[in-house]
This record gives C-alpha cells, sequence and structure tokens, in this order.
C-alpha cells in the first residue's frame, strides 16, 4: 500500500498488508441504483435535508439551507492555494440535482451517483446487504494485480496516447478541454477496466472508504510489520480542519490532473467529512465471500 510520490506525503512509507478475499462491486453505483433505493424506502440524502441549527451553532437562518459543495470553474487562472475559488456550497444540489436546483440526471442515469454523504452509503448499504470497503481492500483491488505501478493501468499515464480514465485535461480549475470526451462525469465502463475487471478504479468520482483519515495512520500500521485486514485508525485527525471527523476517500475524480491532484494513482489518499457530499465524490461496495467458499485469501 501507499506510494512514493513526493506530493503523497499522507501516504507513506509504502508497505505491505494483507486482506482475505472479497467482492468488490465492478462499477460505482450509478444514479439509477440509487434511485431504486431512493424508491423502495423513501430515503432522503443528507443533502436534501434542511441543515438543524444544533450542529451549526451560531450560523444565521438564512444560511441553514438543503444543498451540497458543487464545482464551478472560475472565469479565469487563480491561484491554487484556496480551494474555495472553484468550490461552492450551492443551494439545490443533491443527487437528483447535481449542479443544483433546475439541473437534472435525465439522461445520466449510467453515471455515478454523487453528493451523497457517508450516512447515505451506510443506509443504500444496509439495503443491499453489502457494505463499504476499507481503505487497503480498495487499494488491492484498484491495483489489479499490478505491484508497484503508479496507475491502476501500468507506467504511462496515456498508453499510445490513449486516455484510460476520466480525468482533467487544460488548465486548472479554469478550462478543462475535456480531451477524454468528458467535462464532468462519464458513464461508467467507458474507460478500459483493470486487471480485475474493475472499471473506474481511477477519475471519474472520488469513492469512499471505511477508514477514519489520519495523515500518520501509514506510519503507525508500517511499524507493526504485515497488517492482516487493517481496518483504519481508531479515531480520525487532520490538522489542516481539527475537530472535522473525516473518511478516507480514493481514486481520485474528473477533476484531478498533475496540476493540482495526481491522486488517480491507487497510492493516493482523498478524505472527506463525514456529512459532507460533493459533485465529484460517489461510491461502489463490497460483498463478502461465504465463510463457506473455498477461496484462497489474497495478499
Amino acid at each position: 500500500m501507499g506510494s512514493d510520490f513526493p506530493m503523497f506525503r499522507d501516504a507513506q512509507p509504502v508497505h505491505r498488508v494483507h486482506v482475505d478475499g472479497f467482492f468488490l462491486d465492478k462499477t460505482e453505483v450509478t444514479n439509477e441504483q440509487f434511485e431504486r433505493f431512493v424508491q423502495a424506502t423513501g430515503y432522503v440524502t443528507v443533502a436534501e435535508r434542511i441543515p438543524s441549527p444544533e450542529d451549526f451553532p451560531g450560523a444565521p437562518p438564512e444560511n441553514l439551507i438543503a444543498g451540497s459543495v458543487v464545482f464551478t470553474a472560475p472565469r479565469g487562472p487563480v491561484p491554487l492555494d484556496d480551494h474555495f475559488r472553484w468550490w461552492s456550497y450551492i443551494k439545490g444540489a443533491d443527487w437528483r440535482h447535481p449542479q443544483g436546483a433546475g439541473s437534472t440526471i435525465k439522461g445520466k442515469m449510467n453515471h455515478p451517483v454523487v453528493h451523497v454523504a457517508y450516512d447515505d452509503v451506510l443506509a443504500f448499504a444496509a439495503w443491499t446487504g453489502k457494505r463499504l470497503s476499507t481503505e487497503a481492500e480498495w487499494e488491492f483491488a484498484a491495483r489489479g494485480g499490478l505491484d508497484k505501478k503508479p496507475y491502476v493501468w501500468g507506467d504511462d499515464f496515456e498508453p499510445e496516447g490513449r486516455p484510460m480514465a476520466n480525468s482533467f485535461q487544460g488548465h486548472f480549475p479554469d478550462h478543462n478541454t475535456a480531451q477524454d470526451g468528458f467535462e464532468a462525469t462519464a458513464p461508467v465502463m467507458s474507460f478500459p477496466p483493470n486487471g480485475y475487471g474493475l472499471y473506474d478504479m481511477a477519475g471519474n468520482v472520488w469513492e469512499w472508504t471505511s477508514d477514519w483519515y489520519r495523515p500518520d495512520y501509514y506510519r503507525m500500521v508500517a511499524a507493526s510489520g504485515v497488517v492482516r485486514n487493517p481496518q483504519g485508525p481508531s479515531d480520525s485527525f487532520d490538522p489542516s480542519e481539527p475537530g472535522v471527523r473525516k473518511k478516507v476517500h480514493k481514486g481520485g475524480s474528473y477533476l484531478c490532473t498533475d496540476q493540482y491532484c495526481a491522486r488517480y494513482m491507487p497510492g493516493g489518499r482523498g478524505k472527506g467529512a463525514t456529512d459532507t457530499g460533493t459533485s465529484h465524490l460517489g461510491f461502489r461496495l463490497v460483498k463478502d465471500v461465504p465463510k463457506t467458499a473455498a477461496m484462497s485469501p489474497a495478499e
């Protein structure tokens, strides 16, 4: 696990872990699948609920509105030291309205669902009888049988000039040329699968895992030898936002670029507050191997 890429200080050192067998969804959960869940259960996502004053003490009442965080390209080049230049909390943004009130997922039912907070993912998982993967399981699956390669498909980002993932081309964050065919999310299975037959393990949307985020966790676990089925740290800590509980995200998104975020690499790590979804964050789930199945663990 991990990466020697200098930008990824929280993904170091590279270390070995052991994971038992598991089944991971072939694709990210789509709008169509999530809609079936909502229709069957009547579930209301976090982004569709009006925030509680108790959860945001001191916030003006006019700011307590249902919505979510949306990427909006600035009109021109901007310094990259403040992500609020391209991220905004948009009233009415949710999984049905990914860009805010008035937008729609019509024609995008095979795109990954976005604007899902951690509790939304847990609710969907309970309905399906599945669970979120650990960070270790996710990274093992993403590598597709390749060892220590920078990308889930090998050594070159675009072998023979062929885009292998939905990422950002052009000048980040103001001008996306969409040379790979997609300016935002892409239908699942739009790019080649990895060695395990899994799609979009790099790019398209970030994916939730079950692990709490700490930047020092890899140093902690690497000191313990080869850990079997690591579950992540027992608590969360992000020095950039102390007190905000965050889970690990993996895989990068359609906004990742080597100009700012190259975390479409399998060893890269993302992070996000559990009560927050965004327009580039989704998930996929794990089904455990039945105990009676005669399958060898993977390492």
